[in-house]
């Protein structure tokens, strides 16, 4: 079981203590996720960079004041909508049957000439809006999937839809249903270590293309969206991640998944010693396998101990956060998580009933709608957290604006 948690003060503690880094970058430094938190190690990352230091350059890591905030945000889902009752066509179920057990009545899947990439330029196009940021200042984008259109990558894809002319890096982030919280902190660290300034950070998938439509257990559950939030540098005042925590336990990996199809080679051998089937079958992914109960156990049991972490290390109550905003899986799930932490009914985000469960894009799908319809407003707290497939599950104390 892999474990970080990390939370930011503008203070630096004493450099005596011990400190265990639990996240590292490139680029132009190193975040520290425990011990010194808004203040960075920077140094340089490039083999043979210290035949460029002029003698009055000094080699010793210097400490740098540095917050992030989320400034804007944007989604966009399919066309189509797919209802109990369509489903109902299809398998044997019924909208009473679903919405009781799962709290869905509805969710969106690409059709046609739609595509996961086209959703998650349209969520960028308008989180770079709200934020009034251009294309060409972005410094990093954050692809946060585990469906993307090309087995090697989505994010310089979505670079090059959005015209990003300047030297932008883009790369994915695959952990599913938790993809967006490590995306935020991935966002943080190289804001505070690398020197970046404008960070977009996208969670989108489009997992209907992996679901077996004739099973009842999976199909009704999963839709197809993108969503995304713009991370920009700032003062160490003006912080807006205010703590995480980050787990992962390969152990629970059979509970959730869609592994390749198992196409090993025959071991007999040929009489020069190759193997006889040879070339390799060409491989294809299984649908989405899960074992409902397990998953469920692993979340009412894992998710409420890690915002209680995250919560601790901000120094926060439960009380005193204004909202509640969990990767959208379930209702039983999020109404567990909410009664186990004592949050009430009316500060708990959910768009479950519209659009199913859209793993990585949950989030901050949702979040853009409570955003834009001013229920969340600048300077709310927010408790947010993933969990999913892996397993892995995080959470995140964040402030809005």
């Amino acid at each position: 079981m892999a474990y970080a948690s990390g939370f930011f003060t503008p203070s630096v503690p004493s450099l005596r203590r011990k400190i265990q880094p639990s996240i590292g970058i490139c680029r132009s430094g190193i975040c520290f996720s425990e011990g010194i938190s808004r203040r960075v190690l920077c140094s340089s990352g490039i083999e043979g960079a210290e035949k460029h230091f002029s003698p009055s350059e000094s080699r010793v890591p210097k400490l740098v004041s540095k917050g992030c905030k989320l400034v804007g945000c944007g989604s966009a889902v399919p066309k189509l909508s797919v209802s109990n009752d369509d489903l109902a066509k299809l398998v044997d179920t019924s909208d009473e049957w679903i919405s009781s057990r799962t709290g869905i009545r509805n969710r969106r899947v690409i059709s046609g000439k739609e595509s996961l990439k086209g959703l998650a330029v349209e969520a960028a196009r308008k989180a770079l809006e709200m934020a009034d940021v251009d294309p060409d200042d972005l410094d990093l984008i954050l692809m946060c999937t585990s469906t993307p259109e090309d087995l090697f990558g989505a994010a310089p894809q979505v670079q090059r839809e959005l015209g990003c002319t300047k030297a932008t890096l883009a790369y994915d982030i695959t952990a599913a249903c938790s993809g967006f919280v490590l995306g935020l902190v991935s966002a943080a660290c190289h804001i505070r270590g690398g020197g970046f300034h404008n960070v977009l950070v996208i969670g989108a998938d489009g997992v209907s293309r992996f679901v077996d439509w004739t099973d009842r257990a999976t199909c009704i559950l999963f839709g197809d969206a993108a969503g995304a939030v713009l991370v920009q540098a700032c003062d160490a005042e003006e912080d807006g991640l205010l703590s995480f925590d980050l787990h992962s336990d390969g152990e629970g990996g059979r509970h959730l998944g869609s592994p390749l199809f198992d196409n090993k080679t025959n071991d007999l051998l040929g009489s020069n010693g190759s193997v006889l089937d040879f070339p390799p079958k060409r491989s294809s992914y299984t649908c989405v396998r899960m074992n409902g109960q397990e998953v469920f156990r692993f979340a009412v049991r894992c998710v409420p101990q890690s915002i209680e972490s995250a919560l601790e290390k901000a120094g926060l109550s439960a009380s005193s956060v204004d909202w509640l905003l969990l990767h959208q899986a379930n209702q039983r799930i999020i109404d567990a998580v909410a009664t186990r932490l004592e949050f009430p009914e009316e500060k708990i985000i959910s768009n479950l009933a519209n659009y199913g469960n859209t793993s990585a894009a949950s989030i901050p799908l949702a979040l853009d709608e409570v955003v834009r319809s001013g229920k969340v407003k600048v300077g709310h707290t927010i408790a947010a957290a993933g969990f999913g497939a892996g397993l892995t599950w995080g959470s995140a104390v964040i402030r809005w604006g």
